[in-house]
């Protein structure tokens, strides 16, 4: 729990948020004074998180989106306005990610089109619908989830495109959307532990090694990142991608780690 109340009086609409990241993020946003709309295409989950966060006396709110489809979108960010009084802050966390198959040329379209459709352009979906209410509030922001996969190859070809797209479509809507006062950016994590990786506790472990930090992330910590870049803290940030990935890719722990060195040598 923060005492910080950054977002009284703010209406946020986080997408994919009935678990893992973007219920992180519901919940700090929360806390932080923000009027929360839990949106997931799973709605009794979001339901579930969003409950859990009422109990807790935080103004949460539960509504179905699928990303994927643009009527379910406008449905959801017109549901947020009515409901939340405004909308100021849209958090795109929604995601999806196909397992690559051994052979790069046995990839199916249909998996590739997936991963981009959720991941990408259902962010673009959300931001059209969401921008002129962003820019009438007079404080409007994005922040989106991105992905260390956009900077190196760590698998999952079609998913690591989208993130990387996702970048480029920061940069783009933050110069467009700069003079109708709002910003945009993007939050780039390494390994979060999430219910994804539920029952690899070894891998977890093996991939802790190659954190310079000596951990691997929490949907807190990337929640703590989002609220920072979405708060009136960041008034003068727009169009940036923030790493928040435990030194991953700034630092080469598996190749100092053969040079018989560590980063505190």
């Amino acid at each position: 729990m923060t005492d910080l109340k950054r977002f009284e009086g703010h209406g946020v609409l986080v997408t994919g948020a009935a678990r893992g990241i973007g219920a992180a993020v519901a919940r700090r946003l929360a806390e932080e004074g923000g009027r929360v709309l839990v949106t997931d295409r799973d709605l009794p989950e979001a339901q579930r998180t969003a409950a859990a966060l009422t109990e807790q006396g935080l103004a949460v709110r539960a509504f179905v989106c699928d990303v994927a489809d643009r009527g379910s979108v406008e449905a959801a960010v017109a549901h947020a306005v009515a409901t939340l009084g405004s909308l100021d802050v849209l958090v795109n966390s929604a995601a999806h990610c196909t397992p690559d198959v051994p052979l790069f040329e046995d990839e199916p379209d249909d998996a590739w089109a997936r991963d981009l459709d959720v991941t990408l352009t259902g962010a673009y979906r959300c931001c059209r619908a969401a921008l002129p209410h962003l820019a009438a509030s007079g404080r409007g922001a994005v922040v989106s989830i991105g992905s260390v996969n956009a900077e190196q190859d760590f698998g999952n070809h079609a998913y690591s495109a989208a993130k990387a797209g996702l970048g480029s479509l920061t940069r783009t809507l933050a110069g467009h959307a700069a003079a109708r006062g709002v910003r945009v950016n993007l939050v780039q994590p390494g390994t979060v532990r999430t219910s994804a990786w539920e029952g690899r506790d070894d891998e977890l472990e093996a991939v802790r090694a190659l954190y310079p930090l000596g951990r691997v992330g929490e949907p807190e910590d990337i929640a703590a990142a989002v609220a920072f870049l979405a708060s009136r803290d960041a008034a003068w940030i727009t169009g940036t991608t923030l790493r928040v990935d435990g030194g991953l890719t700034a630092v080469n722990t598996g190749f100092r780690a053969a040079l018989g060195s560590s980063p505190d040598e």
